[in-house]
């Protein structure tokens, strides 16, 4: 029977188990670029991880290394017996002429056989009902049905199907749908086959908001184990139970989803401005010990007074560090508060993996966006990164590289800096009103055109003139207010306000914010940024594109202070040089025991690896996951027993490196 069969095995193995996968020690480098530098985290059962990290920073190399798709440089990666690890992948493959239908179906010929292998045992045990070996097996299969969720199904494909907009193509053989349909079909299957741990990389792409919630709902419901790469940080806050943050090589765990793990990383960097100031308390005691003369007379103390240096780096770093967090911190506030407030809007522009270069300049990298029906998005940045392009991507004037730009159904108003060309030979009435009559359409109501063109500044003796005499200014009013009668979902402005008077700029500026559908302008006019856009994509050079819920000019102001606070570190290092350059030692007795030395020498870095240890075991307890586990009176029992410890090594260090004061 099936019973006997790995994936059954596996089922009763994984039953028992609570650590899925463990990472220790992983580091990954590719060229000179060290990715991952000692990375360790522990997956699971019912965990779901998220992923988070600048573009570039290793999420999707974790990925890969859990999936054993790519191997870590060193470390150890320690999966449970028999465990089943299914990955997303980017651009998913299927047998040729294969349909829908049969591409999920095809993934649930496993769990299928078991509930063959159930009726045939539920039909023995009709005739055999006392037989105790039927009733285990019985007992077993039925549970690995409850696991999977397997009693119904029929039910199931048709409802991913449905969910997944995939029923009106299930006879359709897959090689004929696009790339978001397909990765549609292969996440359908991976929801269905439910493995032991589930890798999703940005699995929201392709979806639409209802989608979404049917995934979310799923993934709930059916008690997946899961690490997943998002930029949707509302998915993230609905369904990671962990967050990992990855930067600069080192990860940093978190407990929750997004909107917690902001809370905690504002308290890591009040923390962190905490052990700031006890660090200069304890700096002052070194610099009063070194400022003696006592410096690296010998040997032993070579030690301290290499500490000390680096004590003194880090005093000088640390501000900078803390304020840059904090102000990275404070974007990502903003972003998430705004993102929390989109409701289900239809979704105009996907794009997809894309990249352009002109000649051997690259504009854009492996950019992956979404654009809704109400967004208001300002594309800014230096000149010639790419702004322009990008626009012409979405209008289909220019092709991608590589990647793909998916459109929805809508009607798209563009406005460039060259305007509409209108006929200088009609009058305002004529221009407006082409098929005779005197009124106009705007947003769905009919209105005297005298009427509509009174918001553009016109008084009723302009409606007989002729274009042709209109003034610049003029003509730019008649093109803006051509622009908004037109039916339209989105509009693509680029440098709109180039050209135009400050009277006409207000005017646009009230226009667009009574438009309710999308909006995306290329400006560098910071004041109508800051009042027309609420996200900003800023384009940073050499392809790379950063998001941001920031107004212009705050996003300018906190990027000048992040870069003066990146040239300070780099000043601190410089300073550390010159400090080293000039050290020389001086010799003079040594007073204190040996031993006493050795506390000098050996206590400090215990000291420290203390306090990790106590703000570990602080982090416990106030974390229910934690201090359930581990039994919460083990865990006060530890805080207390390394506190005491603590103190006292603290209180034994500070008494020695008194007495070293007054000897000399």
């Amino acid at each position: 029977g099936f019973s006997n069969s790995p994936i059954f095995d596996n089922f009763l193995i994984m039953c028992k188990k609570m650590t899925l996968l463990n990472l220790i020690e992983i580091s990954k480098q590719y060229d000179i670029k060290k990715i991952l530098d000692s990375i360790s985290f522990a997956l699971n059962e019912g965990d779901r991880i998220s992923i988070i990290g600048k573009n570039g920073a290793g999420k999707s190399t974790i990925m890969r290394i859990v999936a054993g798709e790519e191997n870590p440089d060193s470390g150890e990666k320690i999966v449970s017996n028999g465990i089943e690890i299914k990955m997303l992948p980017q651009n998913p493959t299927f047998p040729d002429g294969i349909s829908v239908r049969e591409a999920i179906e095809i993934s649930l010929v496993e769990i299928q056989k078991v509930k063959k292998e159930f009726d045939e045992v539920t039909l023995k045990l009709a005739e055999d009902f006392e037989n105790s070996e039927l009733l285990n097996l019985h007992a077993k299969l039925s549970s690995f049905l409850d696991h999977y969720s397997a009693w119904n199904l029929d039910d199931k494909v048709e409802r991913i199907l449905n969910e997944f907009k995939l029923k009106d193509m299930e006879n359709r053989s897959v090689q004929t749908l696009s790339g978001g349909e397909i990765r549609r079909v292969a996440l359908a299957g991976l929801l269905l086959q439910k493995p032991d741990i589930l890798l999703l990389d940005e699995p929201t792409n392709h979806l639409d908001v209802y989608m979404v919630e049917f995934l979310e709902e799923m993934i709930l419901r059916e008690k997946f184990t899961l690490l997943f790469i998002s930029h949707d940080r509302y998915f993230i806050d609905q369904i990671a139970t962990r967050t990992i943050e990855i930067e600069d090589g080192k990860v940093r765990e978190f407990r929750g989803g997004y909107e917690s793990y902001i809370q905690q990383k504002n308290q890591l960097i009040l923390n962190m401005q905490k052990q700031h100031e006890n660090l200069l308390k304890f700096l002052k005691q070194e610099n009063e010990w070194y400022a003696r003369g006592v410096k690296a007379r010998v040997k032993r103390n070579e030690g301290r007074k290499a500490r000390l240096l680096n004590l003194r780096e880090q005093a000088k770093s640390n501000p900078s560090l803390i304020r840059k967090m904090h102000l990275e911190l404070e974007r990502e506030k903003k972003n998430f508060q705004q993102e929390k407030s989109v409701n289900r809007q239809k979704m105009l522009f996907e794009l997809h993996n894309i990249s352009k270069s002109l000649g051997n300049k690259n504009l854009i990298a492996d950019f992956t966006y979404r654009i809704l029906q109400r967004d208001r998005i300002a594309i800014v940045g230096q000149n010639g990164t790419g702004k322009s392009t990008l626009l012409k991507l979405l209008l289909g004037k220019m092709e991608v590289d590589k990647g793909k730009v998916e459109r929805g159904e809508f009607k798209i108003g563009y406005f460039d800096q060259h305007r509409e060309l209108l006929d200088d030979s009609k009058n305002l009435i004529e221009t407006f009103c082409p098929f005779g009559g005197d009124r106009v359409t705007v947003r769905g109501s009919s209105i005297h055109v005298y009427g509509y063109l009174k918001q553009f500044l016109f008084p009723r003796e302009f409606l007989d003139k002729k274009i042709g005499v209109l003034s610049g200014g003029e003509k730019n009013r008649v093109a803006l207010a051509l622009l908004f009668t037109k039916d339209i979902d989105c509009l693509i402005l680029d440098e709109p306000t180039n050209d135009l008077d400050i009277a006409t700029i207000n005017i646009l500026e009230e226009q667009l914010q009574n438009f309710h559908g999308a909006v995306i302008i290329v400006s560098h006019d910071r004041y109508f940024v800051d009042k027309v856009a609420k996200k900003l994509l800023i384009f940073k050079g050499a392809g790379e594109i950063e998001e941001s819920y920031q107004e212009y000019t705050e996003y300018l102001q906190i990027e000048r202070e992040i870069i003066n606070l990146q040239n300070l570190e780099n000043d601190f290092k410089v300073e550390k040089e010159k400090e080293k350059a000039k050290e020389k030692p001086k010799h003079k007795k040594e007073r204190l025991s040996f031993a006493e030395k050795k506390i000098l020498d050996e206590y400090p870095p215990m000291i420290e690896k203390m306090e990790t240890e106590i703000d570990n075991l602080e982090n416990c307890l106030s974390n229910p996951d934690c201090y359930q586990r581990k039994g919460l009176s083990e865990v006060s029992k530890e805080f207390d027993e390394v506190k005491e410890k603590y103190e006292e090594i603290v209180e034994k260090y500070l008494e020695i490196e008194e007495k070293r004061e007054n000897l000399e």
